[in-house]
């Protein structure tokens, strides 16, 4: 499981009066930050399990019991999590594109899935513990089913959230008075229509075409017609 979060180095005062920077060198106490998120994720897990909200399958089904669920927890709290911060080395508009790769993705690439037949499903994976090699996994469908609505939010949860001067409430405001803080002159925002193929969308999102062939990555695929739901293609020309 991971998550990731896209911190700026600086940002507006409480009073909204200063614009505060950190000190040069130093951003987050990461270790601190580690301990602090293994606690409350664990609180909060437990507190899920308690109210019934978690269920178990499959070979997880034995931590239903609450020794059982206790006694797998142990090693986890003693663990030192990993909380991996670093500066972004491209810059911001290269942070931004890193991060629509994830926000704008399903769970498993297409190309990644190779046969369906007797009832499993085949796919490749990299097994990161053996120098990311490359293997196949063979999943009963409703395992594979399963795994993958592990990825899809319930009902309420939100993908992406922004907090401080970018949450949604006063996020105009505040940005106009972030601009005036630091001299920054207001952006240019083209009004131009946005793109209605779905295509479009997303290579403005990702930077990625979906019209390149996924083998080649050269070719591009055109489309020649489109056939109204429900028709038959029609077939080659007679010779007259």
């Amino acid at each position: 499981m991971g998550s990731k979060v896209c911190i700026a180095g600086t940002g507006l005062g409480a009073d909204g009066e200063r614009w505060i920077s950190c000190r040069p060198g130093f951003f987050l106490p990461v270790r601190v930050l580690s301990r602090l998120f293994r606690r409350l994720f664990l609180a909060r897990l437990q507190r899920a399990f308690d109210a019934g909200e978690l269920r178990f399958f499959n070979r997880l089904e034995a931590l239903s019991s609450p020794a059982a669920f206790a006694r797998y927890l142990v090693p986890v709290r003693q663990t030192e999590w990993v909380v991996y911060a670093k500066p972004p080395f491209g810059g911001p508009q290269q942070v931004l594109e890193y991060l629509g790769r994830y926000t704008h993705r399903v769970a498993i690439a297409n190309s990644r899935l190779i046969d369906f037949a007797d009832g499993k499903v085949s796919f490749r994976w990299k097994d990161y513990r053996h120098e990311s090699k490359q293997k196949v996994m063979h999943l009963d469908t409703p395992e594979f089913i399963r795994r993958f609505l592990l990825h899809v939010l319930p009902n309420g949860l939100q993908r992406i959230r922004h907090y401080g001067f970018l949450a949604n409430r006063y996020r105009a405001i505040k940005l106009a008075r972030c601009r005036e803080l630091l001299a920054e002159p207001k952006p240019i925002v083209s009004h131009s229509a946005a793109p209605t193929d779905y295509r479009d969308r997303y290579l403005l999102l990702t930077g990625r075409s979906l019209r390149d062939c996924p083998q080649c990555g050269r070719g591009h695929m055109v489309c020649i017609e489109i056939f109204p739901a429900g028709s038959m293609p029609r077939g080659p020309p007679r010779d007259h």
